[in-house]
């Protein structure tokens, strides 16, 4: 599992003083391209050949609020991936106290020229490392 750490700042709170809920996705997105990063698979690189990788769907469920100046670690790890499809799943935990302050999941496709692509077929060196770290991921 690979981990990115986040301070809260005061322009994403709502007017209650906690994070807006709509700022934990961009959060999430700010954790999926360093994840990528992490694994070698650099966002800015696919994008340069002509991949894009959309998000399909996203789902957030809320345990408890995040504040103004709170320091979370996101967890980030693979649920699924089949060279077409790639699902991730998410903690946002309190980086003082560990507590679960948000778990989500989000998922993709690979695309170029408009089309759904198979990274296994089209660029099997991108499937080998997705595939090599679902593999080694809960060691």
């Amino acid at each position: 599992m690979i981990t990115y750490e986040r301070k809260a700042f005061y322009h994403e709170t709502d007017q209650m003083g906690v994070i807006h809920h709509s700022n934990y996705f961009r959060w999430l997105e700010e954790a999926r391209v360093y994840f990528l990063d992490k694994l070698g698979l650099s966002y800015k690189h696919m994008e340069e050949i002509g991949i894009i990788s959309p998000v399909v769907s996203i789902a957030a469920e809320y345990k408890k609020p995040v504040k103004f100046d709170d320091v979370v670690i996101i967890y980030i790890r693979i649920a699924k991936y089949t060279g077409i499809k790639l699902e991730l799943e998410y903690e946002i935990r309190d980086r003082s106290t560990n507590d679960l302050m948000v778990k989500a999941e989000s998922k993709h496709c690979f695309i170029k020229n408009n089309s759904v692509i198979s990274l296994k077929r089209e660029y099997p060196s991108f499937d080998k490392i997705f595939h090599e770290y679902v593999i080694n991921q809960d060691k």
